[in-house]
C-alpha cells in the first residue's frame, strides 16, 4: 500500500495577519481549504492512507478534515508540540507511514500547494531510477534562484542545490522510510539536513521528475490571492476537490448585482444589491459582499461569528 504525508505543521509567518487567522494549509482557496487540494490529488491517484502533521491550531484540522472518510481517505495525525521541520516531522511520523516495516516508498506533499502533479509518473520515475535516496518533483523556471535553484543533470539526477541551476523543487517527493530515518533527531529540513549533505558526501543519488502542469504555493498574501484567481480562471486540475469557477447555485446574488467573470462565488455567499463582483474575484463560502461594493482582484472571506464582514484581501 502506498502512503503519503501532507506537511501542515509550519507557521505562515510571511502571510502576516492571514497566517494568524488560519493555519496556512487551511486558508480558504475558492470553496475549500488549501490542504483539500493535496488530499484530492492523492486520492485521485489511488493513495488513500494519508498522514498530516499539525502544530498551530491542530483542532481546526480535525474540524475541517476529520478522519478523511468524507474525501475517500483515511487521515491520521501526527501532532508536533514543537516544530520539527520538513524532515523532522516526517521522521516523527514514520510509525504511521511504515507500520509494518516494509520500507515501501511514500509521497511527501507540502500542504500549502495546489499542484496538478502526475504522481503515477513520479513514482514510476522513482522505481526506474533504482537505488536512489529520493525522487523530487521539479520544474524549470526563469527565477530558479529565488526558490533555491536545483542543478539537474541531463540524466535527470540532481547534481547540487543552492548552487545554480534552472529548476526549482515543487514541494513533492518520494522517499523510503529507511532514508528518512537517517535524518538527525529533532528539527530537520529534508533538503538542508538530508538530501543536500548526503548528495555532496556521495552517500547516494537523488532523481528528479519534471513537472509541466499547474503549480502554485501560497506563502505570501500576493501568492494566496493570485492562486485563488488562477483557480477562478479555470487553472487545470485533474482532481479538483470542489468547483473553482462560476457562481454556486447555493449563493445568494441580488438581481441587481453585476457578476463579471472570471469569478468564483461559493455556496452560502451573499452579494448585495448593486454590488459588482469580478473580474478576478473569489467570494468564499459564507462570504458577504455588501450592497454597492466593488470587488476585483481579491478574495472575500466569511465573517467570524459575531464579527462584521472582513474587507476583501486584494492584490495591489
Amino acid at each position: 500500500m502506498t502512503r503519503a504525508m501532507i506537511l501542515c505543521a509550519g507557521l505562515g509567518t510571511r502571510l502576516g495577519p492571514l497566517g494568524k487567522a488560519y493555519p496556512k494549509p487551511l486558508l480558504p482557496m475558492c470553496d475549500v481549504p488549501i490542504v483539500r487540494y493535496g488530499i484530492a490529488l492523492l486520492v485521485g491517484h489511488g493513495i488513500r492512507d494519508i498522514v498530516i502533521n499539525t502544530h498551530y491550531q491542530p483542532e481546526r484540522f480535525l474540524a475541517a478534515l476529520g478522519d478523511g472518510t468524507e474525501f475517500g481517505a483515511r487521515i491520521r495525525y501526527s501532532h508536533e508540540p514543537e516544530l520539527l521541520g520538513t524532515g523532522g516531522g516526517v521522521k516523527r511520523a514514520l510509525p504511521l507511514l511504515d507500520p509494518d516495516g516494509a520500507d515501501e516508498p511514500f509521497f511527501v506533499v507540502n500542504g500549502k500547494l495546489v499542484v496538478d502533479a502526475d504522481l503515477h509518473g513520479l513514482m514510476a520515475a522513482h522505481r526506474a531510477a533504482g537505488d536512489v535516496l529520493a525522487t523530487l518533483l521539479v520544474r524549470r523556471v526563469p527565477d530558479a534562484a529565488d526558490w533555491g535553484a536545483l542543478d539537474v543533470g541531463p540524466d535527470g539526477r540532481l547534481r547540487d542545490v543552492f548552487a545554480g541551476g534552472e529548476h526549482m523543487f515543487c514541494g513533492v517527493h518520494v522517499a523510503r522510510p529507511s532514508v528518512i530515518a537517517r535524518l538527525p533527531d529533532g528539527e530537520a529540513c529534508s533538503i538542508r539536513q538530508g538530501y543536500l549533505p548526503w548528495l555532496r558526501a556521495g552517500a547516494g543519488a537523488i532523481a528528479t521528475f519534471e513537472h509541466a502542469g499547474y503549480f502554485a504555493e501560497h506563502s505570501t498574501p500576493e501568492r494566496y490571492v493570485q492562486g485563488n484567481i488562477d483557480l477562478a480562471r479555470g487553472a487545470r486540475l485533474r482532481f479538483p476537490p470542489a468547483p473553482t469557477t462560476g457562481v454556486d447555485p447555493g449563493a445568494d446574488v441580488h438581481p441587481t448585482a453585476e457578476v463579471v467573470p472570471p469569478v468564483r462565488i461559493g455556496p452560502g455567499a451573499r452579494v448585495g444589491a448593486g454590488a459588482r463582483v469580478g473580474p478576478d474575484a473569489v467570494v468564499c463560502p459564507g462570504g458577504i459582499v455588501p450592497a454597492g461594493a466593488r470587488v476585483t482582484r481579491a478574495v472575500v472571506w466569511p465573517a467570524a461569528p459575531g464579527e462584521p464582514p472582513p474587507p476583501p484581501i486584494a492584490l495591489p
